[in-house]
């Protein structure tokens, strides 16, 4: 249909028209809606053989030996890593350097 003869139909055809499109483009969405809907339930049906792979093989982390040594108790250490230790923040409040507590690693 051509935009000339779009401009000599009078309201009431139009609007006959525009009902007619709205119900064509619904029909036509609730079928494409479902198409997909379809392929969806396919893809979610298909074990994700990857990702349960890439679970199931979980590198290991090398152990992180400590650092940082309490003088009052040599059996609290600290690697360094997260939230420093209670022992050494007391510490740290007094005064003192962390370089105080760091363990010397003995030469091989």
């Amino acid at each position: 249909m051509k935009l000339g003869e779009l401009e000599r139909m009078s309201v009431d055809d139009l609007w006959k028209l525009h009902l007619a499109v709205g119900e064509a483009l619904a029909v036509k969405m609730a079928a494409e809606k479902d198409v997909l809907e379809g392929r969806l339930k396919r893809l979610k049906a298909k074990p994700n053989l990857e990702r349960r792979i890439a679970k199931s093989e979980r590198r290991g982390y090398p152990p992180v030996f400590p650092k940082y040594r309490n003088p009052d108790d040599p059996s609290e250490t600290w690697a360094g890593r997260g939230r420093q230790p209670r022992w050494l923040a007391e510490q740290l409040r007094s005064g003192k350097k962390v370089d105080d507590f760091r363990i010397e690693m003995a030469a091989e």
